[in-house]
């Protein structure tokens, strides 16, 4: 049985002013006319060998994860609610200890955008023998230009009758552009999208290996949790003790049977404003205009406004997005810049 476990506890705070600490970005409708978290809900749902979801999010937000779930009628899933974000190793944890130890998990974002969805199932179907022989599976992405914002996976040799499967060479961090072209160049090395496969009491052995403190925690957070119709509250002092890592660092990049898969499924973590121009748009000369905006003599422009009137002329290149109060003005290609932006706004604000 493959449990969807999702992981929704993400600020999303390069999409300021659109994604918000109140509803960050899986809860909006960026990509298409559903919600990240719903579209991500979707692509699981009523699939042959696939059981009831688990949702590891913040307890802040509660109703936005319930009132998704009620609009897919999926109402018997699991509903982890943090009582503080440790990052997804713990996270994870907290799943595995709830399933049995022979599920498989597919751990996935709650934020990533997926344009080809049977790829990614067939995908997965082709690695579930790896993760039933003990392996930790990770996906890897094809990449198609030398870009610096993700990690990478080296893969290795083949897995042993298991087609599409590579054991792991390394996890590199996010290169310098020429390292990372580098590895565009040699091949066999793919993008980390953060997605994972494996059988929830092989992760809970490997934490207990390689991260104890985390496993030790965890388990104690699991065990004097709250339950409330279907969603767990973990013990708050408890999980609040678990050091907060990553599962990369904390288990992929130690564990000895880890197993990469390629593919390309239309991915894309919708990490920068810059990300969704590239998705919305055509060609790199076209416009990506949602909401009310006007453009007159203007290319490549990304302009996206919930309630004010837009109206620009002789702007190339440009990213422009209102959101109640708030708009967002900068070049493309400079996104990365948003989180200080908006900290230098909000310094403003208090003086």
């Amino acid at each position: 049985m493959i449990i969807p476990t999702i992981l929704s506890g993400g600020a999303g705070s390069r999409l300021w002013p659109r994604s918000t600490a109140d509803k960050p970005k899986q809860f909006l409708a960026l990509a298409e006319d559903k919600t990240m978290f719903a579209a991500t809900l979707a692509r699981v749902s009523g699939q042959q060998g696939f059981g009831t979801p688990m949702i590891i999010g913040n307890a802040a937000h509660k109703n936005l994860i319930d009132d998704e779930l009620t609009e897919a009628g999926c109402q018997d899933a699991t509903i982890f609610l943090e009582p503080c974000a440790r990052n997804t190793a713990p996270a994870i944890a907290l799943a595995a200890l709830e399933a049995d130890a022979d599920d498989v998990l597919l751990v996935m974002p709650s934020d990533h955008v997926i344009t080809k969805p049977q790829v990614f199932l067939d995908t997965v179907a082709a690695a579930v023998q790896a993760a039933s022989n003990g392996y930790l599976v990770t996906f890897g992405i094809t990449p198609n230009q030398p870009e610096t914002g993700y990690g990478y996976i080296a893969a290795a040799q083949p897995l042993d009758g298991i087609q599409g499967g590579h054991e792991v060479a390394r996890f590199v961090e996010k290169p310098a552009r020429e390292n990372a072209q580098q590895m565009l160049d040699q091949g066999g090395h793919y993008w980390n999208a953060g997605i994972f496969l494996m059988r929830a009491g092989d992760y809970i052995a490997a934490l207990q290996n390689h991260a104890p403190d985390i496993a030790a925690k965890a388990e104690l957070a699991h065990e004097n949790a709250a339950r409330n119709g279907h969603f767990v509250t973990p013990d708050a002092s408890h999980f609040a003790d678990c050091p907060s890592d990553s599962i990369d660092y904390a288990v992929m990049e130690k564990a000895e049977k880890v197993a990469v898969f390629a593919m390309d499924c239309g991915w894309s973590d919708l990490g920068s404003w810059d990300a969704l121009y590239e998705l919305a748009a055509k060609d790199g000369d076209a416009n990506a205009v949602s909401g009310q905006a006007a453009l007159l003599n203007s290319k490549g422009n990304l302009v996206q406004s919930d309630q004010l009137r837009i109206a620009a002329a002789d702007i190339d290149n440009m990213i422009i997005v209102a959101q109640g109060n708030d708009v967002l003005i900068l070049p493309r290609g400079q996104s990365q810049k948003v989180k200080e932006l908006k900290a230098l706004l909000d310094t403003s604000s208090k003086s």
